[in-house]
């Protein structure tokens, strides 16, 4: 493009477009710049200052992820400086975190912690004094949303995403200083807010403070991770499916910009797993004999279904039949459906419930 223009980075020169960010510049060259506030799908605020770089001609480090890049930008991304300011900050948050383990780390208390992961790949952070957080646990009523403010650096990525991304706005920064946290209006329980449980708060949070009540609290290693397509509705989110021991434990969303659902979900796709291993859930076919259910093969089952169709179109003529299949079907399950109905049986009386 004509309004291509050429940024430095680390000595490596790299094409850029204007309204591209340093960091976009970053990525280009393959230089990976530690974020803590950052997520593709919000408008970038410079939070946290993990992303700080010397870009030349600025007196000051700059915010990676909100500066814009212009012709000719040098940007040193690993200097004494930056690494030197790097520590200082990863040293202040973990002087914040109210728990730490053996290894002076912050308890882990999610599948993803960015914060643990950057500490732990420095061998200079500053010993501090740990600090008393002000701000207090409370209790929520929800069923899967929890949250530790022990753990929150107050980068704000949970209530950018409820307001961007969502649209309801339930969550919020609340109170000033010390004892800012993230709360909702009136300090109410989600059940009495905008809330639509969606967990993207859950998905975006650097620090596992916002954390899935019901799912492990640990990560493990050993876990399955399966992607797979949701079947509550038509269209087509995919996410992982996180198993241990044979058993799904919880649902990630992938990460944004690889799927169709950009890394979102509904309060379904994420949390209604349960049923997968429900004692309830029907395993086998059943079939009733003189009313009463007993487990059929699937041939077996099969073989019913079309005798008992197959007597009602001899008996009452083809339109006697309707045919409705289900959203939660593939297309090409959804088009086998309407044949059926119309080529075996004779009958244009097929629907399907996502167009009601």
């Amino acid at each position: 493009m004509a309004d291509t223009f050429t940024v430095t980075v680390d000595g490596i020169a790299v094409p850029a477009e204007p309204g591209e960010t340093v960091l976009d510049a970053c990525a280009r060259a393959g230089v990976d710049v530690p974020t803590l506030c950052h997520d593709p799908r919000l408008d970038p605020t410079g939070a946290c200052r993990m992303c700080l770089v010397e870009v030349s001609g600025q007196r000051r480090l700059q915010p990676a992820c909100a500066f814009k890049a212009t012709p000719d930008m040098t940007v040193n991304t690993a200097s004494e400086r930056v690494e030197r300011h790097r520590a200082l900050l990863l040293s202040m948050y973990l002087a914040d975190q109210a728990v730490h383990d053996a290894d002076g780390l912050p308890v882990d208390h999610a599948v993803k912690n960015d914060l643990r992961s950057h500490m732990a790949e420095r061998d200079d952070l500053v010993a501090m004094p740990t600090i008393g957080s002000p701000r207090a646990a409370r209790e929520d009523a929800n069923p899967y949303v929890g949250f530790d403010p022990d753990k929150c650096i107050l980068c704000a990525r949970c209530t950018r995403y409820c307001d961007e991304i969502e649209g309801v706005s339930a969550i919020q920064l609340v109170n000033r200083g010390g004892k800012t946290t993230i709360g909702t209006s009136g300090m109410t329980g989600l059940l009495d807010t905008t809330c639509e449980l969606c967990g993207g708060c859950i998905a975006t949070c650097p620090t596992g403070a916002m954390h899935e009540k019901k799912a492990p609290v640990d990560a493990s290693p050993a876990d399955a991770m399966t992607r797979t397509t949701c079947n509550f509705c038509g269209v087509g989110c995919q996410f992982d499916l996180r198993s241990r021991d044979g058993k799904v434990v919880a649902v990630e969303a992938p990460k944004p910009g690889t799927t169709v659902n950009d890394g979102n979900l509904c309060v379904k796709g994420r949390f209604a797993y349960d049923f997968i291993h429900h004692e309830d859930r029907l395993t086998v076919p059943l079939v009733r004999d003189n009313g009463r259910l007993r487990e059929a093969t699937w041939p077996e089952a099969i073989e019913r279904a079309a005798k008992g169709l197959n007597a009602i179109r001899d008996a009452h003529g083809s339109d006697a039949l309707g045919f409705v299949s289900s959203s939660r079907c593939t297309g090409e399950e959804n088009y086998l459906m309407q044949k059926l109905a119309r080529a075996a049986f004779g009958t244009n009386n097929c629907h399907q419930c996502a167009a009601t």
